[in-house]
């Protein structure tokens, strides 16, 4: 007998609540506060993405979609959102800085590589750098952030970058930033490939194995991260060769686009989701 949609969703559902409320309660988020914000999102996504053609939504018609009095739906249509605007400027700033110094001339050595940095300098230095691709960033801010994650090392009046990428370090608001950003990036590219006709369809793509030989994990996983970080790099890089320049700014506010790939292992006392 086929599966419904509704069996085949729930069962996906399921899969994936179980690692994010596996990190919810870590972090002593408890089930009625998930509930609530469940809540909101239902009632977000209908007013904003569910209203009837060239009509305005209404408390009602969002009350019949969710299955939430209007009661409910008003109260959440009010209730404001946390503000994680701070957070997300610094993980950003500290990407663009780190892209900058990998792509940008101005910050590389003779060989076309990212050079050793003196920390104060009005061009070429640690200095110019932040100020160039983080705006109003203090430096010792930056040098902070990024040493905290270890992707510098900062020795004498010398700042050394030691890893061509910004992951946060010690800090879980950081690292809990990136699981809101980037499962929803991944979430809304499939949801866009389910109602796209094939001439619109996003990359989305993985690569697995159920039978790989735990002698080979290690060497796949180093292998795997190098490749990565390699065609990471260069897709950046092209990027940053295609971004709007000040002239543009006025009549093109620039698009956002990203391309994200990440390792997964199953633990031998753990169900394979897949």
């Amino acid at each position: 007998m086929t599966e419904s949609i509704q069996q085949i969703l729930s069962r996906s559902i399921l899969v994936i609540l179980k690692p994010l409320v596996r990190i919810l309660l870590r972090n002593g988020i408890a089930y009625g506060s998930f509930a609530e914000l469940a809540k909101k999102v239902y009632t977000e996504v209908a007013f904003e993405d569910f209203a009837p053609d060239r009509k305005k939504q209404t408390i009602s018609r969002v009350s019949a979609l969710t299955g939430l009095t209007r009661k409910e739906v008003k109260r959440l249509h009010e209730l404001k959102h946390g503000d994680q605007h701070d957070s997300e400027q610094r993980y950003n700033r500290a990407v663009r800085v780190i892209s900058g110094w990998v792509n940008d001339e101005e910050f590389h050595n003779l060989k076309g590589e990212p050079d050793d940095l003196p920390l104060e300098g009005n061009k070429g230095s640690f200095t110019a750098l932040v100020k160039k691709y983080s705006g109003d960033v203090p430096t010792q801010s930056m040098l902070t952030v990024l040493s905290a994650a270890g992707s510098v090392d900062k020795q004498d009046d010398k700042v050394r970058l030691i890893r061509h990428a910004y992951v946060p370090g010690n800090d879980p608001i950081d690292k809990l930033n990136i699981l809101g950003k980037d499962v929803a990036e991944l979430v809304s590219t499939i949801d866009h490939n389910l109602v796209s006709g094939e001439d619109a369809l996003r990359f989305q793509r993985k690569v697995s194995n159920h039978q790989v030989r735990a002698d080979a994990l290690a060497d796949f996983q180093v292998m795997a991260s190098k490749k990565s970080q390699t065609l990471l790099e260069e897709l950046d890089a092209w990027l940053s060769q295609h971004e709007i320049d000040s002239a543009e700014t006025e009549s093109d506010q620039g698009h956002y686009v990203s391309l994200g790939i990440y390792y997964y292992q199953v633990q031998k006392d753990k169900e394979d989701p897949s």
